[in-house]
């Protein structure tokens, strides 16, 4: 359960950031209190896909606390194709993806290592999960090679984009029904249940699922006013859009994926954590990317799949070590500070871009 004083400051946070939008009190304390208020409506998100996934076990859980935790992305990025800020938004899915295998996951194994000597989680799934990994990388590298080496017109980069986002969901949908029905006990943890041994979860399945669309409504409002304020945000502070959308969205965005996974393999539920933090990563990848190239068609503007190659080498760093630590199905406090080294490794170079 989380703490009594936590409400009245979810509120108090809301309100605020509300109050700064709509009279205007200036960018900064807007970007502040937006930013603040995200953070526990995410908090808010992160602890009610607990409470289900204590109803609906691990697996499905972790599925739930990913899709509810990239409703904040993906909310915050169809506000910024509607301005027209493609660059943020491709920066900001970037971001989502390398937040979440290195910040998210790392953080977990760190924490989790700490209280666990080792932890682990089913091999099958970490097998998986690599090679969805890989696909996903390929499906990014192969349309950046080939507009940047060929003369490609912008009209048939749209066309390859929207054909490559369409296979990207249909392979997602296909991950969903192997994972969750058809192949379902072979990637299940041990400790899978559909409630934890004598745990409660605090609240009702009913109360869970309404502070889950609660907490999702409150998302989607503080997004929108997040985004009005990263444009004289990036201006007062010198920083890159790619910075911007890389780090200080990715982060914003996925606060409720870093809370609960960290809860998660503080309690030896690795293989929730990782379903989590890897899930979320493949989710970005392989469905809200795709499914955001077809939303910007909807606001008359074409946001393509081409990434720079920043980008696409971050990702790819990120990919290549999350592989490296978890296909063995199982984690320690040392690999979980690998990540966190090498996520600011790349936030240290962004930041100079």
């Amino acid at each position: 359960m989380l703490k009594k004083s936590f409400y009245p400051l979810l509120v108090a946070t809301f309100l605020l950031s509300a109050l700064s939008h709509y009279l205007h009190w200036g960018m900064e304390l807007q970007f502040a209190f937006a930013g603040i208020a995200i953070l526990f409506a995410a908090g808010l998100l992160g602890k009610a896909t607990e409470s289900v996934a204590h109803y609906a076990g691990q697996r499905l859980g972790g599925f739930l606390n990913a899709t509810f935790g990239n409703a904040a992305e993906l909310i915050i990025a169809i506000f910024l194709i509607k301005e027209g800020l493609f660059e943020i938004v491709k920066a900001s899915l970037t971001g989502a993806i390398i937040g979440n295998l290195l910040l998210v996951l790392g953080v977990s194994a760190l924490a989790g290592g700490f209280k666990f000597k080792e932890q682990k989680f089913n091999v099958h799934l970490a097998g998986q999960n690599a090679s969805l990994m890989l696909l996903s990388i390929i499906a990014l590298f192969i349309p950046a090679i080939f507009v940047k080496t060929e003369h490609i017109s912008v009209e048939d980069t749209l066309k390859m984009s929207e054909i490559v986002a369409a296979f990207l969901i249909v392979a997602y949908i296909g991950w969903l029904v192997y994972s969750m029905v058809t192949h379902k006990d072979l990637l299940a943890d041990n400790e899978d249940t559909k409630a934890d041994h004598g745990e409660s979860a605090g609240w009702s399945k009913s109360l869970s699922i309404v502070l889950l669309v609660v907490a999702t409504v409150m998302v989607a409002f503080i997004s929108e006013w997040l985004v009005h304020t990263l444009d004289a945000f990036s201006a007062r502070f010198g920083l890159s859009e790619l910075f911007i959308g890389a780090f200080v969205v990715a982060i914003v965005g996925n606060a409720a994926e870093h809370s609960a996974a960290v809860m998660l393999a503080m309690k030896n539920k690795m293989g929730a954590a990782v379903e989590i933090a890897v899930g979320s990563s493949l989710q970005i990848a392989l469905f809200v990317a795709p499914v955001l190239v077809f939303v910007s068609l909807l606001f008359g503007g074409g946001m393509n799949l081409i990434f720079t190659t920043i980008e696409l080498a971050a990702i790819g760093v990120a990919v290549f070590i999350a592989i490296s630590i978890s296909r063995d199905g199982s984690t320690t406090w040392f690999e979980g500070m690998l990540l966190l080294f090498v996520y600011v490794i790349l936030g240290v170079a962004f930041f100079f871009v």
